[in-house]
């Protein structure tokens, strides 16, 4: 019987668990995964798009975006009047990956 080799893991320090655990804090709520659904689909749009889609009013998703965006998760860009947003931080489409996974019924 042939044993798998298991890949060897990297040790993770504390302050880099710590950062994630800040990151899973924040993705821990379901209008943020949507927010990163949505940007991983189009890339990046302005908020008014992201207020239509998510159907919240503007102030609540200006709260999610503003949140995620001090945690380096998103970035923004300024183009006129409006603030354009996209996803800087992709281990964020990494947990969204393995949400989809846990939720495929295979």
């Amino acid at each position: 019987m042939k044993t798998k080799k298991c890949a060897k893991r990297q040790d993770l320090s504390i302050k880099e668990l710590a950062r994630m655990a800040v990151i899973l804090r924040l993705l821990a709520h379901p209008y943020r995964l949507k927010i990163v659904d949505i940007l991983e689909a189009e890339k990046e749009l302005p908020v008014h798009d992201l207020v239509t889609r998510l159907k919240l009013p503007q102030a609540a998703v200006s709260g999610h975006l503003r949140k995620m965006s001090r945690a380096n998760l998103l970035m923004s860009k300024r183009r006129g009047k409006e603030v354009w947003y996209s996803i800087c931080d992709r281990r964020s489409l990494t947990i969204l990956d393995c949400i989809r996974k846990k939720g495929d019924p295979k």
